[in-house]
């Protein structure tokens, strides 16, 4: 007869994959010296769990509740449908949220010319306008969102329009805008180069998005270019080519820190802009989405890439 499952247990390794490696005969892969990145956070970890797609204050209580079963800790949520879909009561209870739990608030800022009156943007071809705002009117639309957040106590905005991200560059050097006011850029403005990043830090990016399929090499050469943290998707939306990076979480982290390690989901119907109609998949979706980073800061644990 076979083994039991106590015995055949009792035959298994430490579970340590460096070890595995050497019993049979294969050297553990090194990443290049110049790859690895020494920057962290301000105190000390080199990355932190972003939770993306937090469409309002429900899905917010949903994804707090969630982490406290998972028992991880979650930083930042990001919100896509825009501050326009917020009421003032919403944005007052998101931030209330955010500051209770220390998690940073980012939500969404521009009227993006996809939801506009564009053709263009909704064009197989000029898709790539689709998170552009147009003209002054939505540049006025950004800049009045960003200050409803920062009033309410939001944490800070995305966009995925340079002159958006400028313009609040300024607004914050000016001091409309607070001096610590989150300026992050959207996957919809993806960072895929060093020029790249330099450029959107310049205008006042303090946080940059990179594209789902970046490769470690890439992604290597623009933490050496720029100080600012790094927002990378693990595992990403269907309509971003829902790319399943788990494999490489601890290469991520040792090239890209610090970074923002965002948890998206496959296989999910599009929610923005969200509301009412939509609540039971936001908030589901909120809650699978913590148990990906679960999953997530596990694998991280068992190769030994702490937080501290």
């Amino acid at each position: 007869m076979g083994a039991s499952g106590a015995e055949a247990g009792d035959q298994v390794g430490t579970g340590n994959l460096h070890e595995a490696l050497a019993a049979l005969g294969r050297t553990p892969a090194a990443l290049p010296d110049a790859w690895v990145s020494s920057r962290r956070f301000g105190d000390g970890a080199p990355w932190r769990i972003e939770i993306p797609s937090v469409e309002g204050p429900a899905a917010f209580s949903a994804v707090v509740d969630e982490a406290r079963r998972c028992d991880i800790r979650i930083d930042r949520i990001s919100q896509g449908s825009g501050i326009s879909q917020l009421s003032d009561e919403a944005l007052g209870e998101m931030a209330a949220l955010g500051h209770a739990e220390d998690i940073e608030t980012v939500l969404w800022a521009g009227a993006r010319a996809a939801w506009d009156i564009s053709a263009m943007a909704r064009s197989a071809s000029g898709a790539s306008a689709a998170g552009s705002v147009r003209g002054e009117r939505g540049l006025r639309a950004a800049l009045e969102e960003a200050l409803r957040a920062a009033q309410a106590g939001i944490d800070g905005v995305l966009m995925a329009d340079v002159g958006v991200l400028r313009l609040l560059g300024r607004a914050k050097r000016a001091g409309v805008l607070p001096e610590r006011f989150v300026l992050k850029t959207s996957i919809a403005l993806p960072t895929l180069n060093v020029e790249a990043a330099e450029c959107y830090v310049e205008l006042g990016a303090t946080t940059l998005n990179l594209p789902t399929d970046l490769p470690l090499e890439d992604i290597a050469a623009i933490r050496r270019a720029v100080d600012v943290p790094l927002d990378c998707y693990i595992e990403g939306a269907d309509d971003f080519a829902a790319p399943m990076r788990y494999h490489e979480l601890a290469e991520i982290v040792a090239v890209a820190a610090p970074v923002h390690l965002k948890f998206g989901l496959r296989n999910v119907a599009g929610t923005y802009p969200a509301g009412g109609h939509l609540a039971g998949a936001v908030i589901e979706g909120s809650r699978e989405r913590v148990r990906r980073a679960a999953l997530g800061v596990a694998q991280l644990e068992r190769r030994g890439v702490r937080r501290a």
